[in-house]
């Protein structure tokens, strides 16, 4: 008996894909701080992490589920062009190759997500740590100075 992979979202993904071939692009969902399609590796990943994203006033929280995956797997990069890249792979066990599976659901290979931030945050200050299978990435907001006041002059004459 081979062991198969249960995926029960592969049937909507193909379907989305196939519209949108059909349709051309651009019929994405539109995610938090990016859009949820090919630009963000979905056809380049073997799977998509689970992402939160949340905004207080100094900064966003980005938490990914990564359980599995080493620290040494995981790239988080700040592009210049304000994208957040998450990236890495979960490598397969050793448990994994012996023994007569009846059921294979986690998923291992690799993963991609990729997301455009605001352009109000310190990209200089962002920090990334891994604690119990989830990747918390701290991305602090610039402080902004508030606006100079002009005094305006009379120019009589």
């Amino acid at each position: 008996m081979t062991a198969m992979r249960y995926d029960p979202w592969h049937t909507l993904r193909d379907l989305q894909s196939d519209l949108e071939r059909i349709f051309g692009p651009g019929s994405g969902r539109a995610g938090a701080m990016g859009r949820y399609n090919e630009e963000n590796g979905e056809s380049a990943s073997n799977w998509l992490p689970a992402v939160d994203i949340r905004e207080d006033e100094d900064s966003y929280l980005v938490q990914v589920d990564l359980p599995g995956v080493s620290p040494e797997d995981i790239d988080v990069a700040m592009e210049n062009n304000g994208l957040l890249t998450i990236k890495g792979q979960r490598q397969p066990d050793s448990s994994d190759q012996a023994g007569d599976w009846k059921r294979v659901e986690r998923v291992r290979g690799t993963f991609f997500r990729r997301f455009t931030l605001p352009e109000n945050v310190d990209a200089d200050s962002i920090q990334a740590r891994s604690r119990h299978g989830v990747l918390e990435i701290t991305v602090p907001k610039r402080r902004e100075e508030p606006a100079k006041r002009i005094k305006v002059e009379s120019a009589e004459d």
